[in-house]
């Protein structure tokens, strides 16, 4: 298999290099006959070449097998008329990269992690509110007058019911529950939606429980009831915030 290697800005070389040692460890022990290519991204590319992201570099990582990113400093990027290029966003949307898969477990003796938290969030990464990925052309963000700024929010039908296969797929490989988490009575449609999809896929899979819950609720009980959640079934930036709350309930992110 091909990898791509995209190093990143900041600490990103620093942290790809970590996250080599673990994936070369895992190709010597089980012989997977991985083979990397290192290519330049980010501040070092629009330094040489004008961009983030450069035509190659995009092709590069659509004809790998697979694609480590490291992180990107897109708040220091210049504007996109200038080549700042959203690279993880770019490579999510060129790829459809729907389904973000973020497991958080506390260990013991890690410091400030929460006992019983052992979570899979299944996010939904191409939709919602992320103006980077969500439209075709242009993006979801715009400004009517220069005292206005509106934000599209998009949920559709297909993308619902993939992530939620997804959710279902692992929840079965796991204890079988499922927390589907949204906002529902407030976001009707766009939730009422992606809910929709995810009791359908229920109806498929009897032996698989299904609760929802809202946002709020969910952030509060994962921190004071961990144990009671399993595979978490989420929209894009709930699920961003969310993960990321996990994580660091486990922890730290960088586990």
């Amino acid at each position: 298999m091909n990898i791509v290697v995209m190093a990143g800005d900041d600490i990103g070389p620093e942290i790809v290099n970590a996250a080599m040692a673990v994936v070369q460890a895992a190709d010597a022990e089980f012989s997977l006959g991985l083979r990397f290519t290192d290519v330049e991204v980010g501040m070092a590319s629009h330094r040489k070449f004008g961009t983030t992201l450069t035509d190659s570099a995009l092709q590069a990582a659509i004809d790998a097998d697979g694609v480590i990113v490291g992180p990107c400093g897109m708040t220091d990027y210049p504007p996109l008329t200038e080549g700042g290029i959203n690279i993880p966003g770019t490579i999510r949307k060129r790829l459809d990269l729907y389904a973000n898969l973020r497991p958080a477990r506390s260990r013991p003796g890690m410091q400030g992690a929460r006992h019983g938290l052992d979570v899979l969030v299944v996010r939904e990464n191409t939709e919602g509110f992320y103006s980077d990925r969500t439209m075709y052309q242009g993006n979801g963000e715009f400004m009517p007058t220069a005292d206005v700024a509106l934000s599209v929010r998009k949920i559709t039908r297909q993308g619902s019911r993939r992530i939620a296969q997804v959710a279902f797929e692992y929840a079965a490989r796991r204890s079988k529950r499922i927390t589907a988490v949204g906002k529902r009575h407030v976001l009707q449609m766009t939730d009422g939606l992606f809910m929709g999809e995810a009791y359908a896929e229920a109806k498929l899979h009897p032996q698989i429980a299904l609760k929802e819950m809202d946002i709020d609720a969910m952030a509060a009980d994962i921190y004071s009831r961990p144990e009671r959640h399993d595979v978490i079934l989420i929209t894009n930036m709930f699920g961003d915030i969310l993960s990321n709350l996990a994580v660091a309930l486990s922890g730290g992110l960088g586990l």
